[in-house]
């Protein structure tokens, strides 16, 4: 199995290096470059193909939103990316996520978590579990409604087993979780999720989360976890 190539994008040179060589650590990873801009990153990818993308959000010049709408833009086979944040409720992560980023990590995860991480994106899954990745979502989506979202049409288009399931996806529950709701198989539940995607036309579950709550199909919640 072929090692998963990386690549690192953030300004501070001593985050950006030091990410860089726990990455190294672990046989499954090669970091095959690093960047200290938005469009150092794309460049980078550009020429080297990685397969994910460490993206700080806020760097001088091209920001890690921009640089990741123009690696996921019409580019099918583009890296995955994984944003990288201070704040877990930051305005800039949830226009990232917009943006087509698979997730968010906070900067002070420890590394194994940093190496998990780097794992799920890679294997196409969403980093959605935690739930302030849906209390983000929630709290912006609620503050900031956007217009040029999948219109309630597009959503009439899924059936109401999808809908149910992409209800449950946005409301965080990972494939097994929703299988054992709906007493189904997870290769069922993975089936529904990619006609879920291929109806509204989105990348991944990440877009499909922020589209569930645009769309008001999910209903943000602020109640804290007791």
């Amino acid at each position: 199995m072929n090692a998963l190539r990386v690549v690192v994008a953030d300004d501070h040179q001593v985050i950006r290096t030091g990410y860089a060589a726990l990455l190294d650590t672990q046989p499954d990873f090669t970091v095959v470059g690093t960047a200290s801009d938005g469009g150092e990153a794309v460049r980078i990818c550009r020429e080297l193909s990685p397969d994910v993308v460490l993206m700080d959000v806020r760097m001088p010049g091209m920001d890690g939103i921009e640089a990741t709408r123009r690696l996921v833009d019409g580019a099918s086979g583009g890296p995955r990316i994984l944003i990288l944040t201070t704040f877990d409720l930051d305005e800039y992560v949830y226009d990232a996520l917009r943006a087509g980023a698979g997730g968010f990590l906070l900067k002070d995860v420890t590394a194994e978590q940093l190496f998990d991480a780097v794992r799920v994106i890679a294997a196409g899954e969403a980093l959605l579990a935690p739930t302030v990745t849906r209390r983000l979502i929630s709290e912006f989506t609620r503050l900031r409604p956007q217009p040029d979202t999948p219109p309630n049409t597009a959503l009439a288009t899924l059936t109401p087993r999808e809908t149910q399931v992409l209800r449950l996806v946005a409301e965080g529950l990972s494939n097994p979780e929703v299988a054992a709701r709906l007493v189904v198989t997870e290769e069922t539940v993975k089936t529904h999720v990619s006609r879920v995607l291929n109806k509204l036309g989105l990348r991944d579950r990440t877009q499909a989360v922020v589209a569930a709550y645009e769309s008001g199909l999910v209903v943000p919640r602020f109640r804290e976890p007791g």
